[in-house]
């Protein structure tokens, strides 16, 4: 089908193969000698162009074809000729000028120039020569295959020449070669024209199929030839999908996978509910339960049976102790970690009471792995009951487990003219607690102003406490709750009153008097030095310790005309011995800071962070060090971060912490954006909230609270950090607005404490507002690319920052709370604490969104940048937003221009490799705000 008359089909693509042709139809141009002539072959009729002057001289025979359109990734192309050339010696005599060759001819060209013809724009592509030659009784045909390369302009001419030889064109077949489409481990990649041979691989890169990721962007190459080489980067399917020939499908019901990768689906594990199609996990049936340890791969457990056979053996009566033994539980529900917990009873009639604290259990009453115990000092002549119970790691998940326990009485066990002894009972659904009970205790005298009201509060292990250092013949209430496993308050109990007794002899009365006045002397001077103290507020409630002894108001180490005791009163000092420098994780003002261990004799060997002093450094510089270790050696809070000591009596200066695995909160929030729902993220938050208590109470205030000095380890707890603010500020890059006293923090600091530098606990509530802020929009910078004298200006005018995305209602309410203009009005973190707690306790509570404007919390106004001129490109667009590692993946999906990207919808954006929930949101919402054509944008939420 090649041969009609005067044309070359020319086809546009191959059936099968990986060859593509240029156009369809290609048209000859005779010039000069050429001509049409039907030849029969093979008994079929087809025609030629053919030339046949041997017996002339200087022969320039031409002929060109039409012009040949390019496809502009085509930069090399090849051409097939079929043709017949004949023997020289065949003609009759001989003829000189006789020639057995022809040659092959190119020209470029942006646009068809018709008939016209210019031999000087052709260049010689190839000297064309038969393998057979045709003699006059046998017709031989050649196929002669010539490459084209380094085209570069819209199309271009071939052209054959002949000098004098008898030649037959039979066809001339223009193609070039292609890596067709395919998909390989799960990537897809689009048809790639080959490249030349000065670029014999051409990188191509591809695209995960529909529900697949990758780590990293696939790629390929393809060959000259048109094939296929060197896969690099898989595609796994995502959970819930597992491979199918070329494409993942969802897991059949029954089965599940919980992770991205090459694996199948599994079958849901023993006693699990079995899903519809695609699930992530397999949840527990009724009754059984994961610990928070156990895989979401593995099995569901059931909870322990009551142990059996319990045994009571006598040994010693006269000393009062017994042993205890019983069988191990029938069922253990599927685990290996059984623990036994035994609690006391001690009947007299009719009635039953907790045996207390006066009964001891060896080796312990809770958490026993092995199935016996001892106990001693009992009592004669009373009746005991004891109740053994077992646990497993799924146990605190039952329904039967309360969760806080709560208190039931309070009672007056003996009482003095200065002291008072309690005690009180537990909810008896207590035992089956595996772990030990914290209380809080808290009193104040009846009389008490209530506008100035002073609470102490008592943390204790157990339910009696002996109160001293009261006023006699005076009334106190008491209210106690319990705390959960995780700290949070159960139950309280109703508030009770209890009264001293009043003084037996004038004597006492003096004591008491000269007591009174050497108090009031001590309070006189403590109130001195709070008003000359940077980092205490006015009197509020007084914190104390898990000890029976209140902690004493935080001590400025400045206040100390030598700060080198401030160092040995308030930190323990270390041998550097005892301290093991692993590697460098940071760098501070004064020296490196190391990740090490650190081996204490008598304790366990613990991870600790280690902040070092730079040699030549001045005696001032290493007060200053070490004065951060004389603040933080004060405090002693879950969520504070712990000081474990200092090195001060050897050459290099140390102070030694706790490490913390994560690392800062504001850069692990970013580097795990959308991965953790609103419940974890208010978790955070309440961690924050309960350790700036803690220094609220102690009347210490931070002053520079922000994500950037927040720590988290590998349980996800938030520590609060960076006690250093009057030195750490001088070279801080975020402290650039200066005042009398120094730089300040603009973005996270209290207008206030901007303008008249009044610190309190309310300007830390309106930092913590701000830190709410950074941890529900993932890390990002408060105020964005604002500069400092913006942000103050537009805070000064009312204005405060957005909702981020996906953020509760709730707790926005909470943020705009903080961000109140009139401190006064701002909640203590006290009230913060309680609403944190309730919403932790209502999931519900955080299921209603804040109102979110993707133009506010993107800076996007329509489709232009910040300075209000259109988006030059995508990857301009996508660096605006900070998203700028997906360029590549929009290039290879052909979305080059912001059309483009207008056009897109959420599909679209994961088809091409965006697959993080947080990612994926911030394009989607920055596309929502390019389509909104609102030319004016309202940087704030008011």
């Amino acid at each position: 089908c090649w041969h009609f008359f005067n044309h070359f089909f020319i086809y546009i693509w191959a059936p099968r193969g990986q060859c593509a042709y240029l156009l369809t139809l290609l048209v000859c141009v005779v010039l000069f000698q050429w001509e049409v002539t039907q030849r029969t072959l093979n008994g079929s009729q087809f025609y030629t162009y053919s030339v046949c002057n041997v017996g002339e001289r200087e022969q320039d025979n031409w002929l060109r074809t039409t012009f040949i359109q390019r496809r502009p990734s085509a930069s090399r192309v090849f051409v097939e000729l079929q043709f017949i050339v004949r023997d020289c010696n065949s003609f009759d005599g001989t003829s000189l000028t006789c020639k057995e060759t022809f040659n092959l001819f190119t020209s470029e060209s942006d646009a068809d120039v018709g008939t016209t013809f210019r031999k000087g724009q052709f260049k010689k592509v190839a000297t064309i020569a038969p393998d057979e030659i045709t003699s006059k009784n046998e017709l031989r045909i050649n196929t002669e295959t010539r490459v084209v390369e380094n085209l570069s302009r819209k199309g271009f001419y071939l052209a054959f020449q002949d000098i004098g030889a008898c030649v037959a064109l039979l066809s001339t077949r223009v193609y070039y070669k292609t890596c067709l489409a395919t998909v390989k481990s799960l990537a897809s990649f689009p048809e790639t024209v080959a490249g030349g041979e000065n670029q014999a691989l051409r990188e191509v890169s591809g695209a995960c199929v529909v529900n697949a990721v990758s780590e990293e962007l696939p790629r390929i190459y393809c060959t000259v030839d048109g094939e296929w080489v060197v896969p690099v980067g898989q595609c796994q399917c995502n959970l819930g999908y597992e491979e199918v020939k070329d494409a993942c499908q969802e897991c059949q019901p029954g089965f599940f996978k919980a992770a991205a990768s090459g694996d199948k689906c599994e079958l849901c594990p023993a006693n699990t509910q079995r899903l519809d199609s695609g699930a992530l996990f397999c949840p527990c049936l009724d009754g059984f339960y994961r610990a928070p340890t156990d895989p979401p791969s593995g099995p569901c457990s059931g909870l322990p049976s009551a142990p059996r056979d319990l045994v009571a053996t006598t040994t010693q009566l006269s000393t009062g102790k017994l042993h205890l033994s019983w069988s191990p539980p029938e069922d253990t529900g599927g685990r290996t970690d059984i623990t036994y917990s035994v609690e006391c009873q001690r009947c007299e009639g009719n009635v039953c009471q907790l045996c207390g604290e006066k009964v001891r259990y060896e080796p312990a009453s809770t958490g026993l792995t092995d199935n016996k115990v001892s106990v001693s000092e009992l009592d004669a002549h009373l009746n005991y009951t004891f109740t053994v119970e077992a646990h497993s790691g799924v146990s605190i998940l039952s329904p039967l487990f309360p969760e806080p326990p709560r208190i039931t009485t309070m009672r007056l066990v003996e009482r003095t003219s200065t002291s008072l002894s309690l005690s009180w009972d537990v909810s008896p659904r207590i035992r089956l607690q595996p772990r030990p009970i914290r209380y809080e205790l808290t009193y104040r005298k009846k009389d008490d102003n209530l506008d100035v009201t002073t609470y102490i509060v008592l943390l204790l292990e157990k339910n009696v406490v002996q109160i001293s250092d009261l006023a006699p013949g005076t009334a106190y209430l008491f209210r106690v709750q319990a705390l959960g496993s995780d700290g949070s308050p159960g139950g309280s109990s109703i508030e009770e009153q209890f009264e001293t007794s009043q003084m037996i002899s004038r004597q006492m009365s003096l004591l008491f008097f000269e007591s009174g006045m050497l108090i009031y002397r001590w309070a006189f001077i403590f109130l001195f030095r709070k008003r000359n103290s940077h980092s205490r507020q006015g009197p509020e409630d007084t914190y104390f310790s898990k000890q029976l002894k209140p902690l004493k108001t935080y001590v400025d180490p400045h206040t100390y005309e030598d700060p080198n005791i401030a160092v040995l009163k308030f930190a323990t000092e270390i041998h550097p011995s005892h301290i093991t420098k692993q590697k460098v994780i940071g760098a501070g003002e004064f020296g490196e800071v190391y990740r090490g261990n650190l081996k204490m004799p008598g304790r366990k060997e613990v991870a600790v962070a280690i902040k070092t002093l730079k040699p030549g450094y001045t005696e001032k510089q290493r007060q200053d060090f070490l004065s951060e270790a004389s603040i933080m050696g004060q405090f002693s809070h879950q969520n504070i971060i712990r000081l474990e000591g200092v090195v001060t009596k050897f050459k290099h200066a140390m102070i030694v912490t706790e490490y913390m695995e994560n690392g800062a909160l504001d850069r692990y929030l970013k580097d795990h954006d959308g991965e953790f729902p609103s419940f974890q993220l208010v978790g955070m938050m309440h961690g924050i909230a309960a350790g700036m208590k803690y220094l609220s109470d102690m009347s210490y205030v931070h002053r520079d609270l922000a994500a950037r000095n927040i720590l988290v380890n590998n349980n996800l707890e938030c520590k609060v950090s960076d006690f250093g603010l009057s030195r750490v500020l001088e070279d801080d890059p975020e402290g650039t607005y200066t005042t009398s006293g120094g730089k300040i923090p603009i973005r996270w600091t209290a207008p206030e404490a901007i303008a008249y530098r009044k610190f309190t606990s309310a300007s830390d509530v309106w930092s913590f507002g701000i830190v709410m802020w950074e941890v529900m929009a993932f890390g990002e910078r408060p105020y964005w690319d604002m500069s400092n004298h913006e942000v103050m200006k537009a805070i000064n005018e009312a204005f405060r920052l957005p909702a981020p995305m996906d953020c509760p209602s709730t707790v926005y309410q909470l943020m705009l709370q903080c961000w109140l203009q009139d401190r006064s009005k701002r909640p203590r973190f006290g009230d913060i604490v309680n609403l944190l707690d309730k919403l932790l306790r209502s999931p519900d509570s955080l299921k209603i969104i804040a109102d979110f404007d993707p133009r506010v919390s993107i800076r996007l106004p329509s489709t232009s940048g910040s300075d209000g001129s259109p988006f030059r490109s995508v990857s301009e667009w996508l660096e605006s937003i900070k998203m700028s590692q997906y360029s590549e993946n929009f290039t290879c999906a052909g979305v080059v221009t912001m059309d483009h990207v207008l056009q897109m919808k959420n599909e679209d954006i994961k088809n091409i490799g965006v697959r993080l929930p947080g990612h994926l949101k911030r394009i989607a919402y920055s596309i929502l705000g390019l389509k909104d054509q609102t030319s004016t944008l309202s940087v704030f939420a008011v």
